[in-house]
This record gives structure tokens, sequence and C-alpha cells, in this order.
């Protein structure tokens, strides 16, 4: 039995806390490895840019769907546009916007719309799905060390 559980958090300059909250929750829907710290790397650029160039508040939210993890990042000031989405990194010449640029490389896909509540970013970094055995395995790690995945 898995537990699904989504993240809410509120956008703050403490970054290496939504970045630690991210992995958790990317680790727990079954992100490791590269793919986990790409999320977290994107994610964190996301926050920079809504604390950067936003209103400097918003939301972060993350679900488990049935294809990967996807994230929500709200800039409650709504400057971003998918125009800014569109541009990201195609002048190497300007001064911003790879921010986005990066987050583009990172995830398998991004959306941007805006919404009464603000521009919402869409992330999504797919999960790839678990064998049989890695699942056995890992419920045996689970219960020798002492830990059931339901507990």
């Amino acid at each position: 039995m898995c537990v699904e559980f989504e993240l809410r958090c509120p956008i703050s300059a403490d970054l290496a806390f939504i970045r630690d909250l991210v992995r958790l929750h990317g680790h727990h829907s079954g992100l490791s490895g590269e793919r986990l710290e790409d999320l977290v790397l994107a994610v964190n650029e996301a926050v920079t840019n809504v604390l950067d160039h936003g209103g400097s508040a918003g939301l972060v939210t993350a679900v488990r769907d049935p294809i990967g993890v996807c994230v929500e990042i709200l800039d409650t000031a709504g400057r971003l546009t998918p125009d800014h989405l569109d541009a990201a990194g195609v002048d190497p010449t300007a001064s911003h916007g790879f921010g986005l640029w990066v987050i583009r490389q990172l995830c398998d896909s991004v959306a941007l719309e805006r919404t009464g509540l603000g521009s919402r970013l869409r992330l999504r970094v797919l999960v790839p799905p678990e064998t049989p055995r890695a699942a056995d395995r890992r419920l045996s790690d689970a219960m020798a060390g002492g830990a059931l995945p339901w507990s």
C-alpha cells in the first residue's frame, strides 16, 4: 500500500527548505538520482524567478500523477507570460531568461498559464515504472530496517 500526499508550500526566501521538501516529495514519488536532482534544481530556478522577477509571493504544489511528479509554481503577481517561456534562452546576448531555459532542459514537460490567481508554471518529470523486483526489494529493505512503507 502506498500513501500519496500533496506538497503545498508558500514561496519564501528559504530556498534550501523548499528544495528539501521537493526532494523528499520527489523521492517518495519514485524519483531518484539525477532525475530527482533535475526536479529539485528546476523548482529552485522557478522559485528564484518568482522572488527576483515576480511578486515574491506564491505557492509551490507538488503531486504524483499517473506518469510522474507534477510541480506547479504559482506567482501571484502574474508577471510571467507564455512569451517569456517561449523566448527563454533563445538570445545568447540576453542578460536574463536562462532560468527558464534550464527548467525546460531539466523537465520532461513545462507549461505556463495565466489564471485569475497569477502565473502558474507547471513542471513534470516522468517517473520510470517500477519493476516487480524493485518493489519487492524496497519492501524487503523496509521490513529489514523495521520501517514499513505504510508506517
